[in-house]
């Protein structure tokens, strides 16, 4: 029902920014590409997320408080044109990547001195300006509306960071990364930005306390970490049309999962040759792709990762029953 009223609310908002600014006017092809990338089908986690945290803790709920909730949809939207230019990636949510996308429609002007992805990273900053303009849309308290727009920005700041960090020790090699370090990838790339966050900018609008944004933070960073780990499974181990991106994406970015790591301190020498050199080769294929699952299978890291899923999950569980969060709408 939540995700029912978020797409529609997203087509509503993304014809008012249309009017309001007058895209299409400015330029058709920066509209309809923006247009068509916003509105793909998606499960809309960060949004409902945002709904459950207002209408837990509202007594009242106010108006355009779901167009607010599009805000962290667009900033996702914005990450993502971002992440799939660093990643290399060509698919996003089984159609072409905003990059791909462009770059096709620049096959037309031979010679040219800039490409799609150019063109996305500029695409992506008017999707971030569109992200603000959505929050703003509630009418609340502005009290409430100022601290949440900062933790709304903070949520930003953080995932940026998470990006840059997972990049940047990425170049470590495999023997030297800690499992803090994923962890703490984790938190800012994903726990923060998809589950802590959009809970604790919806329960601030509704004026939830302190504590209790606290506690729905650290249900979302547990929740956040299995999620993580979850998809770092379905990124190994699943194809491109169940997952909508190349199986063989976060091997070519040599992602230092908690995966890869487990499976790399639990063999033999020999094996560890076989992890590092699959992770520094620069052009995976899908032999390589083979060979990871068979060694994360047989070293007993895929049954690891399952576990910890399973303990994160009961952490945060009975973290969130200490919430006075409603229950129900």
């Amino acid at each position: 029902e939540i995700k029912n009223s978020l797409d529609q609310k997203l087509v509503e908002f993304v014809a008012a920014i249309e009017k309001r600014y007058h895209l299409k006017k400015i330029s058709p092809v920066l509209f309809n590409n923006i247009r068509d990338y916003v509105l793909r089908d998606g499960k809309r986690v960060r949004p409902a997320l945002f709904v459950v945290g207002y209408l837990g803790f509202s007594k009242k709920p106010r108006k355009d408080f779901y167009t607010s909730a599009l805000s962290l949809e667009l900033l996702h939207d914005f990450m993502l044109v971002h992440d799939d230019i660093i990643d290399k990636s060509d698919t996003r949510r089984g159609k072409p990547a905003m990059h791909s996308m462009l770059n096709a429609y620049l096959k037309s002007y031979p010679g040219i001195k800039f490409n799609g992805q150019d063109l996305s990273i500029v695409l992506g900053d008017v999707m971030y300006a569109m992200a603000i303009d959505a929050f703003l849309a509630i009418q609340e308290e502005p009290r409430r509306k100022e601290k949440a727009l900062r933790k709304f920005i903070e949520t930003a700041i953080f995932t940026g960071s998470g990006e840059f960090i997972e990049l940047v020790e990425g170049l470590q090699d495999i023997s030297k990364i800690k499992k803090q370090t994923i962890y703490k990838v984790y938190d800012f790339k994903t726990a923060y930005y998809t589950f802590s966050s959009p809970l604790a900018t919806g329960s601030i609008l509704a004026g939830a306390s302190d504590a209790q944004v606290d506690i729905v933070c650290e249900f979302g960073t547990n929740l956040g970490r299995a999620f993580q780990i979850r998809d770092d499974i379905l990124g190994l181990f699943c194809e491109e049309e169940q997952i909508g991106k190349s199986a063989m994406s976060d091997l070519q970015e040599a992602k230092k999962t908690l995966l890869i790591w487990y499976a790399y301190h639990h063999v033999d020498q020999d094996t560890q040759h076989k992890i590092r050199h699959i992770l520094t080769k620069g052009d995976v294929t899908r032999d390589d792709l083979l060979t990871m699952r068979e060694i994360v299978e047989t070293s007993g890291s895929l049954a690891y990762a399952k576990k910890e899923i399973v303990r994160l999950r009961d952490t945060a569980i009975k973290v969130i029953s200490q919430s006075t969060i409603k229950p129900k709408f």
